[in-house]
């Protein structure tokens, strides 16, 4: 074990860090992350729980999960399905009602956020007591890797345009590898209304509403390994109808 990885282990023994891991069709990469995340919390003698959302993938997702679940026990993962895709936020609600952590993190589950980088996250949670800590392409040493031009273009654009017209201070706002506290998770995610990949962005701007405390910590994100990406024409359509809608709810609170 790592210097860095005894100082996270003395840090986080009476914590408790709650993966919630959405699934459509991931029955390639659910295996391999699954054993990824073990790893990496065992190394780092934290406690730990994946809860698993899966929208009724038709590839056997599921049913890789419940093989998952006779390998790692039931107080390690959770099965928590739904009827169909009903969205990446309202899969984050849904996972939620089954958290037992005080933490609790939330990432892809197609090796687009290695869960290298969990110890950073928390290492830099505890040294600050923060709100929220979030993995940031865009920022530091952070980067991007298996994306052509054109979805490079798009991905800052949409950042661009929310962080100037929204302001609130995170350099990655599409982002979703992110640590937060349980209670300030329930708190953002009750109020919030956007859906899809505006779920993300309105997350920061309600956590800067409420005042609530957040880090940044630099990730290298890399393209799906296994399967087709789920941003398509229409994902891009909605965030960009969301931010305007967004600055609609926010503009008086933020010009106060």
């Amino acid at each position: 074990m790592t210097y860095s990885s005894v100082q996270v282990a003395t840090d986080s023994v009476e914590n408790k860090y709650s993966v919630i891991l959405p699934t459509y069709n991931e029955r390639g990469n659910l295996p391999i992350i699954v054993w990824l995340l073990a790893k990496t919390f065992k190394e780092n003698d934290l406690d730990w729980e994946i809860i698993i959302v899966d929208d009724a993938s038709p590839d056997g997702t599921q049913e890789i999960a419940k093989q998952l679940i006779n390998v790692y026990h039931q107080d390690r993962i959770k099965l928590k399905p739904r009827t169909g895709k009903l969205g990446l936020g309202t899969a984050y609600i849904h996972g939620l009602q089954f958290v037992t952590g005080n933490f609790v993190i939330i990432m892809d589950a197609d090796f687009s956020h290695h869960p290298k980088f969990i110890p950073e996250l928390i290492r830099l949670q505890k040294s600050r007591n923060l709100d929220i800590v979030t993995g940031t392409r865009y920022a530091s040493n952070g980067g991007v890797y298996g994306w052509d031009l054109k979805r490079k273009i798009i991905s800052r654009g949409a950042n661009f345009l929310a962080s100037t017209l929204l302001r609130p201070g995170v350099s990655d706002l599409t982002g979703s590898f992110r640590l937060y506290k349980k209670e300030v998770l329930q708190r953002i995610i009750s109020v919030v209304i956007s859906k899809g990949y505006v779920f993300q962005m309105e997350m920061m701007v309600r956590a800067r509403q409420f005042g609530y405390t957040i880090g940044e910590v630099p990730i290298t994100f890399v393209d799906r390994v296994y399967g087709e990406s789920k941003m398509g024409a229409n994902e891009i359509v909605q965030y960009a109808k969301g931010v305007w809608q967004l600055v609609n709810n926010f503009m008086i609170i933020f010009i106060v």
